[in-house]
């Protein structure tokens, strides 16, 4: 489904050095809402401040949620990885590592 507004996929980083993953139709917004700690028993609220690290842009509705979807199960080292911008080493980071 298209739509009129571009939907953004965020990743922020909280004060205990976790990721938080989002979509939302205004980054800006969503992220002075997460900073601001407008919503109580959020994943952030607890872990202010707030760093917005990485975001990017769809107009399809459907594949922004699955692509956020996909990175919250992501490993700290696979998003590290979208965050800086080293895409060619997505798919090693998605390989498991089996111990002899």
């Amino acid at each position: 489904m298209q739509c009129k507004l571009p939907l953004f996929i965020y990743c922020s980083v909280c004060s205990d050095n976790t990721y938080y993953t989002g979509v939302t139709e205004n980054v800006y917004k969503r992220f002075d809402e997460h900073q601001d700690g407008k919503y109580f028993g959020s994943y952030t609220f607890t872990r202010r401040p707030v760093q917005l690290i990485y975001y990017c842009t769809f107009t399809d509705i459907s594949q922004a949620i699955i692509f956020e979807k996909k990175i919250k199960k992501w490993s700290q080292a696979k998003k590290t990885a979208l965050i800086e911008g080293r895409f060619e080493d997505l798919p090693n980071l998605a390989r498991k590592s089996f111990k002899r």
